[in-house]
């Protein structure tokens, strides 16, 4: 009797993982392409890579954020933008491997990871519901793609002829990314024909009614190595929690103050630039900022006296802050008593340095209030003021530990010579900068090492809401050494040596920076 052969089991057809692995990449590009384009059309914040990236801002662990603030600084956009970036290649390989066999594995991830693009843009509130177009339609496109990719490059065995060759389907994949890129474009272009940019181009001339004094010839020592007493625009720290610059069109742009108050009142740009404008020096200061940290800057702002317009909505007893949104959603709580306090000098700012607001500085209009750190008194691109009490609202940092009152510490830094420099031995210059705002400096003394305090030259004091250079002239032996600095503000309170972290109301302790004298 002879033996039976058996049939040959029946081999199911899978895509090599490069191939696969190219197919999720594909649909990954059409998907940022798309939505990028849509977004052109109906609020560049409502692109899904845009909005994913400032969901991830707005609901970090603190802890990340803190961490984020003190070791990247002004880097910690580019870092998350290469960080989402990894992670969607992640889960575009990952597509790959699960759908070798079949598309079904990978589709799920693709509206797994589309519908977080759903939401990530259904909770902003800078874009209107048709905003939602540009993930919808990144996601229907993106799972157009894969499948239809996946379907021609893995045929059925008896449709086997009809299927494309693995350099067929790597040729469209790449028109189908070169097309993406294309509206990627296309939506960038859009976005930028009806941006912020071209509006503040339009403004014109900004010219104050009350004019600062003009600078002493003394404000600053840069030639003896403290910065310029004006930070250029360019130079002018930046900390914020946009992922991506607000646009905003002074035609479009409005303030809204309402809550505990008389009158609900708004304002136009219009209604701001005809009023008789303001001009102050006003020195700003971020809560990061480390001892001898540079998140300090100093400009001529132009705008108009908050108490004001504050005035015309009649603020009523019992408001306990003034609670500030911006375009895109972040949240500030200034104190009401110092929003209402004329001699405060707060403003609501559309000019800086003698031009209107750049962009990223708040264009068309942010608060500016001296004396107080930025993250309860700087916001920039806002749109409404709420005056209520603290129990009903915690703006963005008090939700993640940060102190609800937050007035400038006195503070001083050594800008030369620098941390590990070389110099000649004997007198050696040391210069830097020293802040008490709404105070005043009074006095800056240096020492090398343990020695005796030595009292600093100071410059001409410009206002009391501005920092103040300062420098010495100290003797120093041939060695190694470290020098420090301290200052004394207007009140008579020294600087504590005493080192704190910024979390949660500002940095303490004296700056000290090593050097050799040889």
């Amino acid at each position: 009797m002879s033996a039976l052969k058996e049939a040959p089991p029946t081999v199911r057809p899978r895509l090599s993982l490069g191939l696969a692995t190219a197919i999720s990449l594909v649909a990954l590009v059409t998907a940022l392409g798309v939505g990028h384009l849509v977004a052109g059309f109906v609020g560049y914040s409502a692109s899904p890579f845009v909005a994913v990236a400032d969901f991830v801002i707005a609901h970090s662990p603190h802890p990340v954020v803190v961490w984020a603030e003190q070791t990247l600084g002004t880097a910690d956009k580019t870092v998350l933008k290469i960080g989402i970036a990894v992670v969607l290649l992640g889960f575009a390989v990952l597509a790959g491997q699960v759908s070798r066999a079949r598309p079904l594995p990978g589709q799920v991830l693709v509206v797994v990871v589309g519908a977080f693009g759903i939401f990530a843009v259904y909770e902003r509130t800078d874009v209107g519901q048709l905003a939602l177009l540009a993930p919808v339609l990144a996601l229907a496109a993106s799972l157009l793609v894969f499948s239809w990719l996946h379907r021609r490059a893995l045929p059925a065995e008896t449709e086997l002829r009809q299927g494309f060759s693995r350099r067929q389907v790597l040729q469209r994949g790449a028109g189908i990314a070169a097309g993406a890129g294309v509206a990627a474009v296309v939506g960038e272009l859009v976005s930028s024909s009806g941006s912020a940019a071209g509006s503040r181009a339009s403004v014109g001339p900004l010219v104050a009614a009350r004019k600062a004094p003009p600078l002493p010839a003394d404000a600053d020592f840069q030639k003896l190595g403290s910065p310029p007493f004006i930070t250029p625009n360019a130079n002018f720290y930046r900390i914020d929690t946009a992922f991506v610059v607000p646009q905003v069109r002074a035609e479009d742009w409005q303030l809204k103050i309402h809550g505990m108050v008389d009158r609900e009142v708004s304002f136009s740009y219009a209604d701001i630039r005809n009023r008789p404008l303001v001009e102050r020096v006003v020195t700003l200061t971020c809560v990061s900022n480390e001892v001898g940290g540079d998140l300090i800057s100093t400009a001529n702002f132009i705008g108009v006296d908050l108490v004001d317009l504050l005035s015309a909505a009649g603020v009523r007893p019992g408001a306990q802050q003034m609670y500030a949104t911006s375009v895109d959603g972040f949240t500030c709580g200034t104190p009401s008593s110092v929003a209402l306090d004329p001699a405060r000098g707060a403003m609501l700012a559309i000019g800086m340095n003698g031009e209107p607001l750049p962009v990223e500085h708040g264009f068309p209009a942010r608060i500016v209030i001296p004396g107080l750190y930025g993250y309860v008194s700087a916001t920039k691109w806002v749109t409404d003021l709420e005056f209520t009490t603290w129990d009903a609202r915690q703006a963005y940092w008090l939700q993640r530990g940060w102190a609800e009152q937050a007035p400038i510490k006195t503070e001083s830094r050594i800008d030369v010579p620098r941390t590990s420099a070389s110099v000649p031995a004997g007198r050696v210059r040391v210069a830097g900068t020293a802040w008490a705002q709404h105070v005043g400096i009074a006095k800056v003394e240096v020492r090398v090492d343990q020695g005796p305090w030595q009292q600093a030259t100071l410059s001409a004091e410009v206002n009391k809401d501005t920092w103040r250079m300062w420098w010495a002239e100290v003797p120093v032996p041939v060695g190694s050494h470290t020098v420090s600095v301290r200052a004394t503000d207007q009140s008579g309170y020294t600087q504590t040596d005493h080192p704190a972290d910024p979390v949660p109301d500002g940095a303490t302790g004296w700056h000290k920076v090593p050097f050799t004298a040889g």
